[in-house]
């Protein structure tokens, strides 16, 4: 006979393994209303607390459930779903479908996101659609570009205080293809992303500072990653014509419609623009793009893209303000018309995804590239030249072989959940025949004044843990790079291989607190390093040649409305040395010790379903160290600039969009004596849908016909009637009110 207190027991240890029994693991799969996986589902058990994301295979495991829990399921831009649990999702699994409805910043919940700046810059790609490859850099909060020649070389870059160039401390990428050149005849980290077509991008994910440990090479400033599109929702072509004979034909063809399991596309690209200058530029580019995505058993993913870009131009340069101010010139008139150049990249790119357990995600991709490029320049006219003039040619031959791979395990420790991310890669540069000449007329070399052949290597691994307990993440991380550098020099008699190896580690220490569920706060502290050309390496011989970038960031992401979101970061970057290929003249420049610190606003507000409001302010303070007061400007360091705008989406069929952008008047020299001015520009968008399948449009580039330089230069130069050299701004005119129509057709 059992006594009351065997029974008080066997009822106790009844209950406590019908508890243990029904806390359940939940395995499940989201996919599109076309059957596609969706990655970074939000999934919530409204009664656990218990909380998930899914994987790049639309697979998601969720722990702690229960027969009766309410699960929340919700990704920007889809419809959010609403489950009951049944015993069935214990026995067999869930499957979700998610429909696509408008993306509105009133369902972003900043906790729910993977990353919820990234996740802001989704609402604005969204809101305010890219028609051109230059205004897919503008999507990054803070970041300003600028053409200054013939709109077929690489943008100059500006942020967070640098004066980037065309890439030197800023890392790009294309579904994790390098775009910086390394050792590039113009100048290190050169980055020409022409070759993206507008239209197949899918996402932008970015960071600002050297923060996070599977970016290395560039990442001082900060880093911007485009993914493309796996699959096109309509096949579409299109045509644009405007003033300056600017031409624009678009080409978007889905092959495998109706496809659960495969998606393949193309997109051709040509473009033609003379552009207000009185030399035209007689600018044209050519983009291909082909893109194959297939799920193999387990919703493992592989994607194959191909691309092929070429562009050649003639440009107008860089003019002496002295000579328009002469009336020697207009101000699109030019000292040497000659200028120009013609470039070309072929890529192929294999990514791979796959689940390899149940807590172990697989990424990687491999990838090559063929390179050519050709520039002809001249920035001081008849300064070391008063017979030939100074035209320099700049011209390099480049194959670039390279791979990634990410191994991501979710685990805990004890209580903790907690997110392993490890990987390697490895990039190789071979370039051959690097040149910087003097030459006249863009077909006579008088002199070479660098050839030679580079052959760079950069091996990486890193580590990255993220613990989550309760409402804190605390993310240390560290990274490993080791550099071989090699150079072979033309013009000396013996042949000679100068090189160098350098291994340098880089450690981070992240740390985010979710007070709530729509305000994380967060602070970012990370050691990176300011990438270096192989030329200088040598001539170094080895010594500095990785100078230390330390930088913090500390700010927040709040949406104190339903539909306002707020963000704000102050931030401190130090650099111990920045060293500088001159591609322009074959020299390096070191410029010291280096401080820049700042403050990022950014502010995004929807007032309706159709109209979104987002503008992003950086006011940044940019110093040599070791300078005395007065001569320590860095040049053409913006000190503050101010980018955003309105949109309006859908209104029976209508869409349009107001954009401007604002930089600051900023030093152009140390002692700030010499002023590159500022400038507020404002662009126009409107689209009208006349039909279901026919859409027509008109783009307005500078609405207020506003004068202004778009680049500028403290530059010594003089003129062939000039006896002495003078130096003075340098620039490049921005281009005037500029009207274009679009009509393009879907189907």
């Amino acid at each position: 006979m059992i006594s009351n207190k065997n029974l008080f027991q066997y009822l106790l240890l009844f209950f406590l393994c019908q508890t243990v029994w029904s806390q359940q693991t939940i395995k499940g799969l989201v996919y599109d209303e076309s059957g596609q996986p969706l990655e970074h589902v939000y999934i919530y058990n409204a009664t656990s607390t218990s909380h998930a994301h899914s994987l790049a295979n639309g697979s998601f495991i969720l722990e702690n459930n229960q027969v009766g829990d309410t699960l929340n399921l919700g990704l920007l831009g889809y419809e959010k779903q609403v489950i009951v649990v049944d015993q069935q999702y214990f026995d067999s699994g869930l499957e979700v479908g998610l429909q696509p409805k408008t993306i509105l910043l009133n369902e972003l919940v900043i906790t729910e996101q993977v990353n919820a700046l990234n996740s802001i810059a989704k609402v604005d790609l969204e809101t305010n659609p890219v028609n051109s490859s230059q205004e897919i850099l503008r999507k990054v909060p803070g970041l300003i570009i600028g053409q200054h020649a013939g709109g077929g070389k690489a943008e100059q870059i500006f942020l967070r205080g640098f004066d980037i160039d065309h890439g030197t401390d800023v890392s790009l990428s294309v579904d994790g293809m390098p775009v910086n050149m390394v050792s590039h005849a113009h100048g290190q980290g050169y980055s020409d992303l022409h070759f993206l077509i507008p239209e197949t991008i899918n996402t932008i994910n970015f960071g600002k500072g050297p923060y996070y440990a599977n970016k290395g090479d560039f990442t001082t400033a900060g880093f911007v990653d485009f993914s493309t599109k796996d699959k096109l929702e309509t096949s579409e072509i299109s045509l644009g014509y405007g003033q300056f004979n600017s031409l624009r034909t678009l080409g978007l063809f889905d092959l495998m419609k109706n496809n659960k399991r495969s998606n393949a596309y193309v997109a051709v690209e040509y473009i033609e623009f003379d552009g207000p200058f009185d030399s035209p530029q007689n600018f044209n580019r050519l983009n291909l793009f082909g893109k194959y995505t297939t799920y193999l058993k387990g919703n493992d993913k592989l994607s194959i893209n191909v691309s092929h870009f070429t562009s050649r131009w003639d440009a107008s340069g860089q003019i002496p303000q002295r000579a328009v101010d002469s009336g020697l010139i207009s101000r699109f008139g030019a000292i040497d018309d000659t200028e120009g150049g013609n470039t070309s990249r072929s890529n192929v790119n294999v990514s791979y995804n796959a689940l390899l357990k149940d807590d172990l995600q697989f990424k990687s991709n491999i990838f090559y590239s063929k390179y050519d490029f050709e520039l002809y320049s001249n920035f001081t006219f008849f300064l070391e030249d008063p017979i030939n003039g100074d035209q320099i040619k700049q011209h390099e031959d480049r194959d670039i072989f390279g791979f990634n791979t990410q191994f991501i395990k979710d685990t805990q420790l004890g209580t903790m959940d907690t997110q392993i991310s490890s990987g390697f890669g490895l990039r190789y540069d071979m370039v051959n025949d690097v040149e910087l000449s003097h030459t006249r007329n863009r077909n006579e070399t008088l002199e070479y004044l660098a050839l030679g052949n580079v052959n760079e290597t950069n091996l990486y691994g890193f580590v990255n843990v993220d613990f989550e307990f309760g409402k804190f993440v605390v993310a240390p991380a560290l990274r490993l790079d080791h550099f071989k550098f090699m150079y072979n020099d033309a013009l000396i008699t013996d042949y000679e291989t100068q090189s160098e190896s350098k291994t340098i580690l880089s450690p981070k220490l992240n740390l985010f607190f979710n007070q709530n569920q729509n305000l994380q706060w967060f602070l970012k502290s990370g050691i990176g390093f300011h990438s270096n050309d192989a030329r200088v390496v040598v001539q170094q011989g080895g010594t500095d040649i990785l100078p230390r970038a330390y930088g913090t960031d500390f700010g927040a992401i709040w949406k104190p409305f339903n539909k306002m979101v707020f963000n704000a970061t102050a931030w401190y970057l130090f650099l111990e040395q920045e060293f500088v290929y001159v591609g322009d003249a074959g020299i390096v420049e070191p410029s010291g010790k280096s401080e820049r610190y700042g403050l990022d606003l950014g502010i995004r507000y929807q007032f309706t379903d159709w109209l979104y409001f987002d503008t992003d302010a950086t006011l940044t303070n940019a110093r040599s160290v070791n300078e005395p007061d007065g001569e320590d400007y860095i040049p053409l360091a913006p000190d503050f600039t101010l980018t955003g705008g309105l949109a309006i989406n859908d209104i029976k069929g209508f869409s349009a969009g107001i954009r401007y952008r604002f930089i600051d008047d900023r030093p152009a020299n140390e002692d700030n004596s010499i002023v590159a001015e500022g400038y507020f520009v404002t662009d126009v968008n409107m689209n009208y849908a006349l039909t279901k399948n026919i859409n027509l449009g008109v783009v307005i580039e500078n609405l207020f016909d506003t004068k202004w330089n778009e680049t500028q230069f403290a530059t010594e130069s003089r003129l062939q009637n000039e006896v002495n050299p003078v130096e003075e701004i340098h620039f490049t005119p921005g281009t005037p009110f500029f009207i274009k129509g679009i009509i393009s057709y879907r189907f």
